[in-house]
Parts: C-alpha cells; sequence; structure tokens
C-alpha cells in the first residue's frame, strides 16, 4: 500500500485509532489482518448509521484483508435477566437465529459475503464453564469497569448497575481472543469493550487488537444520533423510494458529513460541494439528489435509482399520483383509524394531529375530518411520500 492509500483507509470517516502508528505498520508490513466485526442480534436492523463502519470494512476487504463478522447469540440469549435493560431483552435461539439472518441478509449488500468468515459465539462459549467465568473475571477489577463512561455516570448517580452488564465487555473482549482480532471495528460509543480486548489479549499472550472507531452518524433529526428506537433513521433494506425520500429530508448542515462517512466521492469533489454550500444563492436539492443517488446505488443498483430519482420528481416535486399505489387493508373505517392500521400513523394521536396540521390527502383532496369513513378505492397521501389505496 502506498502512504496515499493508507492515509485514505485512515482518515477518510474515521474518529479514532489505537494505535494509528500501529496500524500503519501492520498495513505496510503485508499481513493478511484479521478485522473483527461483532453483532448484538436482539435487534435484526441495519440502518446508516452502521453502513459508516461497514463502508471502512469493505475498504479493507477490497485491500485483501480478513473479515470475521461474530453473531453475540449466547450474550444474546441470556440478555438482561433483570429487565432493566430495553437495549438487551432475552431471545430464544429461534429469536436469535432470526434476527441473525435479517441481519446478515442486510450486512452482505454492502461487505462482500464470499470474503467473509462467520462466526457464532456460542462455539466457545458453549463450552465455558463456572470455572471459566471465574478466571475470566479474576483478570479485571470492579474499579477499572466504573471507570467506562456510563457506568461511572450511573454509579455517581446511584443507580443500579446489574453485574451481568459488567460482564459483557469482558464476554466481547474474549471474543477478540477466541478468533485472535488484529483489528476490532465500531462506533465511539464502543471505545471501552475495544481497549478491554485490546489488553485481554497482552495477558494472554495475543498481540493487542488495533481499536479502529468510526464517528456516530447523526440521524435526519440534526441533532442525535441515528437511531431506530428515535425514528430519526434510513433503513439499509427500506425500498429505494423511500431511502431517497429520506435523504432528501436530511437537513442542510449534514450534508458534507454524508457525503464523507457514506460515499467514495473523491476529497476534492467533497471541498467544490462545501464551497457551493457556503454560497447563500446555492440550492443544495441538487447536492441531496447526488448524495440519494450515490447511497441507493451502493445498496440496489444504477437502474434502480433512476427509478427511485424519477419517483421522487415525479411525486413530490411535481406532485404527480404515482403509477403503483400499495393496496391498504379494506375500506369502511375512518381516515384516523385507517391510517394506523396502514401503518401511515404510530397512533390515533399522530394520526389526528396529521389530519389537523394539513398532511393527509384523500383523492388529492387535503382531508380535513378524521372521522371521513375511508371508501373503496380511495387514494390516501400521508406526508410527501406515503401512498395507498383502499380496498
Amino acid at each position: 500500500m502506498t502512504n496515499s492509500d493508507i492515509d485514505f483507509v485512515l482518515k477518510r470517516g474515521v474518529a479514532e485509532i489505537i494505535v494509528e502508528e500501529e496500524m500503519r505498520a501492520l498495513l505496510r508490513s503485508g499481513k493478511k489482518l484479521r478485522l473483527k466485526e461483532g453483532f448484538d442480534p436482539s435487534f435484526p436492523d441495519i440502518h446508516l448509521g452502521h453502513m459508516v463502519a461497514l463502508r471502512k470494512l469493505r475498504q479493507f476487504q477490497e485491500l485483501g484483508h480478513q473479515i470475521v463478522l461474530i453473531v453475540a447469540d449466547w450474550t444474546a440469549q441470556i440478555g438482561d435477566p433483570s429487565g432493566m435493560s430495553v437495549t438487551r431483552p432475552m431471545l430464544t435461539l429461534e429469536q436469535v437465529k432470526a434476527n441473525a439472518e435479517t441481519y446478515m441478509q442486510q450486512f452482505f449488500k454492502i461487505v462482500d459475503k464470499k470474503k467473509t468468515e462467520i462466526r457464532w459465539q456460542s462455539e466457545w462459549f458453549g463450552k465455558f464453564d463456572l470455572s471459566d467465568i471465574i478466571k475470566l473475571t479474576s483478570k479485571f477489577t470492579v474499579a477499572q469497569f466504573l471507570a467506562r463512561d456510563d457506568f461511572s455516570a450511573r454509579y455517581k448517580a446511584e443507580k443500579p448497575i446489574a453485574i451481568t452488564e459488567l460482564l459483557y465487555p469482558l464476554l466481547q473482549a474474549y471474543d477478540s481472543v477466541a478468533i485472535k482480532a488484529d483489528v476490532e471495528f465500531g462506533g465511539t460509543d464502543q471505545k471501552f469493550n475495544f481497549l478491554v480486548g485490546r489488553e485481554l489479549q497482552s495477558m494472554v499472550g495475543q498481540p493487542p487488537q488495533q481499536c479502529f472507531m468510526v464517528p456516530l452518524l447523526v440521524g435526519t433529526d440534526g441533532s442525535q444520533k441515528m437511531s431506530k428506537s428515535l425514528g430519526n433513521y434510513i433503513g439499509v433494506a427500506e425500498a429505494p423510494e423511500q431511502i431517497y425520500g429520506k435523504v432528501m429530508s436530511v437537513p442542510d448542515s449534514l450534508l458534507m458529513n454524508y457525503f464523507e462517512l457514506l460515499t467514495d466521492v473523491p476529497n476534492a469533489e467533497l471541498k467544490e460541494f462545501k464551497q457551493e454550500l457556503d454560497d447563500p444563492a446555492a440550492n443544495p436539492m441538487t447536492l441531496k439528489k447526488r448524495l440519494a443517488r450515490e447511497i441507493i446505488t451502493q445498496l440496489y443498483n444504477l437502474k434502480t435509482t433512476a427509478k427511485a430519482e424519477e419517483h421522487f420528481e415525479r411525486t413530490v416535486q411535481r406532485k404527480e399520483v404515482p403509477d403503483e399505489i400499495a393496496l391498504g387493508t379494506k375500506s369502511g373505517k375512518s381516515l384516523q383509524d385507517y391510517l394506523v392500521e396502514n401503518q401511515l400513523a404510530k397512533s390515533k394521536s399522530e394520526a389526528r394531529r396529521l389530519i389537523d396540521q394539513g398532511g393527509v390527502y384523500v383523492n388529492d383532496e387535503r382531508a380535513k375530518d378524521a372521522n371521513y369513513t375511508v371508501q373503496k378505492g380511495d387514494i390516501i397521501r400521508a406526508g410527501k411520500r406515503h401512498y395507498i389505496k383502499s380496498t
């Protein structure tokens, strides 16, 4: 690899590397690196926030390195027995397998499946007994773990911390030992866990892994990190038309960040984009369309991207009804109930608010009555992009 190749891989879309000089030396050595990416199958969906790290994995893959995808099936079945953590529900083996299958279908939209080694955590933890767990816990102190930001904040606030929560960083660290990881990838929120893995490897005589952290992508609301629970996400498995429409709603202030983290547009061209955005007379719509095309082409293909753009221009910019409209449920219900039943609103109160704010149309007429009885064949539009035809 040339120095410019290394700079691109280690600088573009990267928040922090521990230790960068060691990482550079590894890349210059010509060694085929084992790149660890673990995922918790508690939830199956991937959004563009996850795509930031996955794109970086793909770059390393194209340079000849080995991705090792770890399915955390063993810890997912444990979950949080106390029930205090909504992010760690206890799952059955069947739920884990179903979530993992969905996750991997989306994962391999970005990463090359043929060049990926898939490992299940239960391969090693399934053989663990109580003595193995005790040996593992003996290598670290409670004080070390209370140094983690979220644990520290909760401890100071006298909020409960379950012992199982203290175990998870240890188990994630042991994953690195089990597969002999050279590099572990993830967001900046994983820094503590990565460092535990690095330290544990040193303790057992393995070379310590490099910690490769990417920035957390801000969601479409422009303020908080992208999250499905916050509703500010763009899913990689969403229909191309939905992805296109959501990208067009991204705040102008995030455009450069999205281009840098989610596309391969050259840095020189990004400088031109920034100059364009700095001009008060510029129209960001052109750049948003370019961003949408770049993202959708990675997940689908050029033909699908062109169709998504044409759909947006026709239905949103020219306000025409699309040729193909999804069929809804049976008519005869109130408009308010119908919106909820067909997932155009999350609740009756949200449906009523959408109607009151003028965001719902029936047969191209703005709806004013939440109790309107939906008729067979009515074309209902909620927001700018969501059409449905009653049956």
